[in-house]
């Protein structure tokens, strides 16, 4: 069995995602359905997971949920991450650029190298480049990073000119990366809810993109009904951390 919330799990937020699973796989184990002791981390957090015959639960982006997983999962629920400017359970896009750059608005970087995460990002690449065909503008793409934090090293490095982030990322990484946190903001692209999902029967597109899970029949019909009865109750220091 495997289970994975690899969307955020990096520094505070690995504490705050482990609580999360404990209680939900104990939850699921008080009726009878057998859970993986801990979470999947690296790189066999994602695909390997996502599409693995022994996924439990997992997390994904809108666009990969939307290009290639959503005749395999069901939807369960929305997390709310709590992203200013936003209704629960919504996040969007921040650009980023250097704060040296002497560019001060989004239509300044038209034709600027942009760094990416990869091209089935919601957030890191179709949000961004949607809103700036909106805006008429170009946003090249010069580096392929591999992830969030990585796009913003490249622009803090010199790398690339401008990145664009999931707003989640963006906070978080402010208070790990020092690199990062010496960005500057540029706006925002794109806002739309993250969704919980469950593995299952195929079932009909729900094309609402954002970070979601990923769960087997037995175990949806319980996390549907605990998130109603609200039993995922974590400590406050690690509803901070997500």
């Amino acid at each position: 069995m495997i289970a994975s919330l690899g969307m955020y799990d990096f520094g505070p937020a690995q504490a705050a995602n482990d609580r999360l699973w404990a209680l939900v796989r104990d939850g699921l184990r008080t009726r009878g359905i057998a859970a993986p002791e801990t979470l999947t981390r690296g790189e066999h957090a994602y695909w390997d997971a996502w599409q693995s015959p022994h996924l439990l639960l997992s997390q994904t982006c809108g666009y990969p949920f939307r290009a290639r997983l959503h005749d395999r999962v069901t939807y369960v629920g929305t997390p709310d991450y709590g992203v200013d400017g936003g209704p629960p359970g919504y996040y969007r896009s921040v650009f980023v650029a250097r704060a040296d750059d002497p560019r001060e608005t989004l239509a300044d970087f038209d034709g600027a190298r942009f760094a990416y995460n990869e091209a089935l990002s919601q957030s890191g690449w179709a949000a961004p480049q949607t809103h700036a065909a909106k805006l008429g503008i170009h946003l090249p793409p010069a580096l392929q990073s591999g992830g969030h934090r990585l796009s913003a090293l490249a622009v803090a490095e010199g790398r690339a000119d401008i990145a664009a982030l999931d707003a989640v990322t963006h906070a978080m990484l402010q208070e790990v990366e020092p690199k990062v946190a010496g960005l500057r903001a540029l706006g925002h692209a794109y806002e739309g809810r993250s969704p919980l999902l469950a593995r299952a029967a195929p079932r009909p597109p729900f094309a609402t993109p954002g970070p979601r899970y990923l769960v087997r029949r037995r175990a949806a019909r319980h996390l549907r009904g605990a998130r109603r009865a609200r039993h995922w109750p974590l400590p406050r220091p690690h509803q901070d951390g997500l």
